[in-house]
């Protein structure tokens, strides 16, 4: 039985207390940098699997304004669900990624190859504060 993606969301990083709670630090909503081309050293996606059984195979990856081109790609990630009331929580990290320019930029989820979901990360300009 396919999972469902119950969220998925994008951050600075990532903890996990010794209960096995995630710690999420720092959500983005969008991406606001005074200049560009920007380089992010750290971005983590957290996504969360449920109301599935089996064993999946995860992959995400960050696509440039263009809707097509791949700025970072993530590794295969192995989803096991051993009946359909468990919970799997992957989390994967994105290291130096250059977003080149303001605009819409996407986040996409696939599960086994089929698209699960793709979601806009808008990136603009930020004035700074003159001192």
């Amino acid at each position: 039985m396919l999972p469902d993606l119950q969220s998925s969301l994008l951050c600075d990083d990532v903890r996990q207390e010794r209960n096995g709670k995630f710690i999420l630090i720092g959500l983005f909503d969008g991406l606001g940098v005074p200049k560009y081309p920007a380089v992010f050293q750290k971005l983590c996606l957290v996504n969360r699997w449920c109301c599935g059984q089996g064993a999946f195979t995860q992959e995400s990856r960050i696509i440039g304004t263009d809707g097509v081109t791949v700025l970072s790609q993530g590794k295969q990630v192995p989803i096991r669900l051993p009946h359909e009331m468990a919970t799997a929580t992957s989390v994967e990290i994105f290291l130096n990624v250059t977003f080149e320019t303001p605009g819409t930029y996407w986040v996409e989820v696939m599960l086994d190859g089929d698209m699960k979901i793709r979601y806009p990360l808008q990136a603009r300009e930020v004035k700074q504060k003159q001192q």
